[in-house]
């Protein structure tokens, strides 16, 4: 028996999820923590520049999980070590950061935590990326980023208390991260 309203509440998060591409499908006896967004939201494409198969496309860039964890300065030098132009993620919209959980949920689902190329600048409460892209876009975990304005926590991760929200943290604690490159000149598929 549905409650009076209940139908309409699902009738528009059923036209909200449609209308933005994304059907998520739940199986008897799963839970919202639980739903597999990898198979069920956000479709992964290969990067299409040669010699980089094992690398995802996202938006303008390719982009690839590393599994060895590293402080934020350490993990934003080995993407520069490992392609030219490359540098920890920055996202731009909530598809890309839709994308990069699924491909942390796909890479290790038990430890979902990763950098993304934010930081904040100098303790100002601005925060860039590391590529120099425009801040255009955030998607903070409620409360979050909680030490503004001191040296405490400067560095932006993701998957902290919830999946796919932001959370700024110590730049000196080493997590798992995604580097990227801009996929210059080449047309989307």
């Amino acid at each position: 028996m549905y409650k009076r309203g209940t139908k309409s509440v699902s009738f528009l998060l059923l036209a909200l999820l449609w209308d933005s591409g994304y059907v998520l499908t739940i199986k008897r006896g799963d839970t919202a923590a639980h739903v597999n967004l990898t198979a069920s939201c956000c479709p992964l494409k290969q990067c299409n520049v040669d010699g980089f198969n094992d690398w995802f496309k996202v938006d303008k860039y390719c982009v690839k999980y590393f599994s060895t964890p590293l402080n934020f300065t350490d993990a934003e030098n080995s993407c520069r070590r490992t392609v030219p132009g490359g540098h920890l993620v920055s996202v731009h919209n909530a598809g890309a950061n839709n994308n990069l959980l699924s491909i942390v949920t796909k890479m290790n689902p038990k430890n979902l935590r990763i950098w993304l190329g934010g930081y904040e600048l100098f303790q100002s409460g601005k925060f860039l990326w590391t590529d120099g892209s425009f801040w255009d876009y955030e998607d903070w975990t409620p409360g979050e980023p909680s030490n503004l304005y001191s040296s405490t926590e400067e560095c932006v991760e993701m998957n902290w208390k919830d999946a796919g929200k932001w959370n700024d943290d110590s730049c000196n604690f080493k997590k798992n991260y995604i580097c990227a490159f801009k996929r210059k000149g080449i047309m989307d598929e």
